[in-house]
């Protein structure tokens, strides 16, 4: 009689993991669906857990013109107060083709409650009927017309971060990389990137320890999702598709969270090594059992929640004090 494999994900992620898989599943094939059926099933699989969570003092949401066409915002305030907090513009994630501010909601209430700042999320245009780089050229507008003042008095424009997960992560590094290629870098104080997608390339020993079906996102997926968003070859080799290759100076301060069982998470790890060696101060925590979407399993893990906090401690002193390092 051989002993069970031991399972390197922590047992409470492996619940959100298994349960997630399974209402998936009860859609029938999902890779044969297009991509607005598959919006459509992603958006039943993820409602239970956007559930619950921080309520808001106020919530508003809005339409923005941009030369790409309009983009929907979601306007957390956590709290009722005269004085301008700073600000968190959130990329949700989904590989540039699915997900949503809705998906995403209850991850924006709680970085709002927890940081103290106002949370901006962004439907951003997604792929393939959006390709590189539609969403990216959205979300500058957005940040500019932020800065202007039009989110309202609430916000203190001096105090605008950026960040997301996965797809959102990516984004956000291109969107702080196009303004400061603009002379405005200064619009931006902080990137906080939750295991973002900066590279299409394979890392060999994360794909075979966390490519299977048990770790939320596969190599295949990765492959579909790359294709989607930056379906000329050519892209690829331009940094603002694939942040991995940028030069990253003079971008503000960045704290990366990652899984310690995600495909991504070497090259998060590369990704950390390249701000801090391009003199941006930069924070790298990988979390112990974790895997791709861990932050979503907030309500039945408590890993989930303390990269919540850690990374809204880190964000929340950032944005005051213009601090971000430390490892």
């Amino acid at each position: 009689m051989t002993d069970k494999p031991r399972d390197d994900v922590d047992p409470q992620i492996r619940e959100f993991v298994w349960a997630v898989g399974a209402a998936y599943a009860s859609h029938g094939p999902f890779d044969r669906l297009t991509p607005p059926e598959q919006r459509r099933v992603c958006e039943l699989v993820r409602a239970p857990w956007r559930q619950g969570g921080p309520k808001m003092a106020s919530t508003r949401e809005l339409a923005i013109a941009t030369a790409r066409g309009p983009v929907r915002l979601r306007i957390h305030d956590p709290q009722a107060t005269d004085a301008p907090k700073p600000a968190l513009i959130y990329l949700h994630g989904g590989g540039w083709t699915l997900f949503s501010i809705d998906t995403h909601d209850r991850v924006m209430r709680e970085y709002a409650h927890r940081a103290g700042v106002v949370v901006v999320g962004v439907d951003y245009a997604l792929a393939p009927e959006a390709p590189f780089p539609a969403a990216l050229e959205q979300i500058v507008e957005v940040v500019r017309w932020l800065a202007r003042g039009g989110g309202g008095p609430q916000i203190d424009t001096r105090k605008i971060a950026i960040g997301g997960d996965s797809a959102g992560g990516n984004l956000a590094v291109s969107t702080a990389l196009v303004l400061r290629q603009a002379g405005e870098g200064e619009l931006l104080k902080a990137l906080l990137l939750i295991y973002g997608g900066f590279d299409n390339e394979p890392s060999p020993e994360a794909d075979r320890r966390y490519g299977g079906p048990g770790y939320m996102l596969t190599p295949e997926e990765r492959v579909v999702f790359w294709r989607n968003y930056v379906p000329d070859p050519k892209d690829l080799q331009n940094p603002l598709a694939r942040p991995i290759l940028a030069d990253l100076r003079g971008l503000p301060p960045a704290m990366l969270v990652v899984g310690e069982c995600d495909i991504l998470v070497d090259h998060n790890r590369t990704m950390a090594g390249r701000f801090e060696a391009a003199g941006v101060p930069v924070r790298l925590n990988v979390y112990s059992g974790a895997t791709h979407s861990f932050i979503e399993a907030m309500s039945i893990a408590e890993v989930a929640r303390r990269a919540l906090q850690d990374s809204s401690d880190w964000l929340a002193h950032a944005l005051r004090d213009g601090a971000g390092s430390g490892t």
